[in-house]
């Protein structure tokens, strides 16, 4: 099962690998926010076994994430009905600027005893998108379940790659490993989570001064690279024809993309396809 929506290339990696799978409901329209009745309704009814897909944290795209309050909700349908958690974990520190705070999903899952997968990726928090660097954990119960999971990803490995690029592995590593760069790596996400979040603050404070038609405090309650802005598809012509806004027909807007004068820019030009009154 993967959340609707998902990062769209969720559903092309499932469909080449032949794997049959179904949606859970997660976004809410409505409010812009986390459809959490809907999910844990559509969790409930999976049968055991199901493997569900769960975004770490900053979901891409909503920018929704649950509480840690939802988070506990979750794993424990999760144990009742014995499902199969894999973590997609490719935002860690986008979320909060806190690499422990955005892992508490996955600790909190472990901390329970929860069998579960996770692929990491460092392409976005190391800046190693040419290089593509991630990771593959398996969490079993005992050492042998361990072993066996490796042998059989080591088979997918050979059949698929065979061997990684190393340069990136060995720049991710070093960082890891080396504790003075490891806490000026944490330093500069914190400092661009930051920024981010300072955007999001900006372009609320912006819309808000233009009085535009709407409930908008979705812009700040997200987190993460990016929001579900709630603009419909004509709205969003509006912002890519006239004013040259590019944006996908969903409304998600990039907000590292944005910076204090982009803010104002794009802010007016929402007020305009919101009200098809110019202000520019």
């Amino acid at each position: 099962m993967i959340p609707n929506p998902t990062w769209g290339n969720h559903q092309n990696i499932f469909k080449h690998a032949r794997v049959n799978y179904k949606d859970y409901s997660y976004f809410n329209p409505a409010n812009n926010g986390l459809n959490f009745d809907g999910m844990i309704a559509d969790l409930t009814a999976a049968e055991k076994g199901t493997v569900v897909l769960l975004h770490t944290c900053a979901h891409n795209p909503t920018g929704v994430d649950p509480t840690q309050e939802q988070w506990k909700k979750i794993a424990e349908v999760v144990q009742e009905r014995h499902l199969l958690p894999f973590f997609d974990c490719a935002y860690q520190g986008f979320a909060t600027g806190s690499l422990e705070d955005d892992a508490y999903a996955v600790r909190l899952f472990d901390s329970l005893g929860i069998e579960f997968f996770v692929a990491q990726s460092f392409a976005k928090n190391m800046g190693l998108y040419g290089e593509r660097v991630g990771a593959f954990y398996v969490v079993t119960k005992t050492e042998q379940q361990a072993k066996f999971a490796l042998s059989q990803i080591k088979v997918l490995a050979r059949s698929i790659y065979s061997s990684p690029p190393t340069t990136g592995a060995r720049l991710a590593s070093t960082v890891l490993n080396t504790p003075e760069l490891y806490q000026e790596w944490k330093v500069e996400l914190k400092a661009m989570a930051d920024r981010i979040i300072e955007m999001r603050k900006v372009l609320f404070n912006a819309i808000t001064s233009n009085q535009t038609p709407g409930v908008w405090t979705h812009i700040t309650s997200q987190i993460g690279m990016f929001s579900y802005t709630g603009l419909s598809a004509d709205q969003v012509s509006i912002l890519v024809n006239k004013y040259h806004i590019h944006m996908l027909g969903n409304g998600r807007i990039s907000m590292a993309g944005l910076n204090a004068d982009s803010c104002k820019y794009l802010a007016d030009a929402i007020h305009d396809a919101v009200t098809g009154t110019a202000r520019l």
